[in-house]
């Protein structure tokens, strides 16, 4: 972690550079690492910490060295405040955890591109690239894996003659041979002008869209009307929330490209897509809370038409941080083994994945064979 002595037992050191490190997700993944690995709090929500991982050779928690780049200003000890104050992290953590906090936001660069801000794409390239090697070599990481989890940007224009943030950070990974980690629904790697450098640079990549909520369940309903052999009519859904990624979300064409991954889960295991649409409401009273409902309209024998309802709540930033812990070790694990190219045995923590099956159970069992995979290459 960063903020303690370097481990001294032979372990080497990793480092995590969150794109948008300064946000709800990025400060509550620094402030838990640093509770689990004090023995503060179990490693709740973290796949990576059951049995099946045991003996795959993913870096310690202990060994995570913390960084990022961010255009807010909020230092995260004052941010992790904040989010105590929200409920989102227990009281008395932000406290027990100032040290590796503090020792993290020493390590956040100015992100971009800012209003006003005139460099050119491989400007800013060029300087994302700059600031994680100097991360590297300072701490004498042995790898350093980019996890974006900035808020949701729109979908560039087919004609745009600039590549949209996430994809400069993307880049300027590739560029120094960092994995990446595309943990929203932005573009990240996924655009034609990155397409032959990510394949060129023989490094592992994971995304897009972290599935926390809504489309977890999905991904586990969906599968059981098929199983069943019992037809969909419509599959409409609201959500709730606010916070950083609530504002975000009311731009209309950010939360279409949101939505592009809710519906993905339901044309892959239906082989349909049902009638209803997913709508987003920003409500900034819930903070970084948020209310997912949906309502499945289904036929059953004989045409007996029934309707099924959820509702989910949830804490977005408690469901997404152990993920996005668990993701940084994997990816690193696969580089570290030599694995290259998008990962789509990680397809169980995206709603938008590399390839693969939609439903969660297979794509558990992807997962721990893959971790099997990890294991054998020690």
């Amino acid at each position: 972690m960063a903020g303690r002595q370097p481990v001294t037992n032979g372990n080497v050191r990793t480092g995590v550079w969150f794109v948008g490190a300064r946000g709800s997700v990025a400060t509550t993944a620094v402030a838990g690492c640093a509770a689990v690995t004090a023995g503060l709090y179990p490693p709740t929500g973290m796949v990576t910490e059951t049995a099946p991982f045991a003996e795959s050779g993913l870096p310690a928690l202990s060994s995570l060295v913390f960084g990022g780049h961010d255009t807010a200003h909020c230092p995260l000890p004052k941010r992790a405040e904040e989010l105590t104050a929200a409920g989102v992290l227990p009281h008395g953590l932000a406290a027990a955890v100032r040290g590796e906090l503090s020792a993290a936001d020493s390590e956040i660069r100015p992100g971009g591109p800012q209003s006003g801000d005139m460099r050119t794409d491989e400007e800013l390239i060029a300087a994302f690239a700059a600031d994680l090697v100097d991360f590297r070599e300072r701490h004498g990481l042995a790898r350093v894996v980019v996890v974006n989890v900035s808020s949701t940007e729109p979908q560039p224009a087919p004609d745009a003659v600039r590549l949209p943030p996430s994809s400069l950070y993307g880049a300027a990974a590739l560029r120094v041979g960092c994995p990446f980690v595309n943990f929203t629904p932005s573009t990240g790697l996924r655009t034609a002008a990155l397409k032959d450098a990510a394949a060129a640079s023989g490094l592992p990549h994971a995304g897009r869209d972290g599935k926390t909520g809504q489309t977890l369940l999905r991904s586990v309903l969906a599968p059981m009307f098929v199983q069943r052999a019992l037809s969909v009519r419509a599959w409409s859904g609201t959500n709730l929330l606010g916070g950083g990624d609530g504002a975000a979300l009311a731009d209309p064409a950010a939360a279409a490209a949101k939505n592009a991954g809710k519906e993905r889960v339901l044309a892959d295991t239906l082989g349909h897509t049902p009638e209803g649409e997913v709508h987003i409401d920003d409500v900034p009273a819930l903070g970084d809370w948020k209310t997912a409902w949906d309502h499945i309209a289904f036929e059953g024998f004989l045409g007996s038409r029934m309707i099924l309802q959820t509702i989910w709540q949830g804490c977005d930033s408690a469901l997404a941080a152990p993920l996005v812990l668990d993701l940084a070790r994997l990816v690193s694990r696969a580089h570290e083994v030599g694995l290259s190219g998008p990962l789509p045995d990680l397809g169980f923590y995206f709603k938008d994945p590399d390839c693969g099956p939609a439903g969660l159970s297979e794509q558990f069992g992807q997962l721990l064979s893959f971790a099997g995979r990890l294991r054998e290459a020690k």
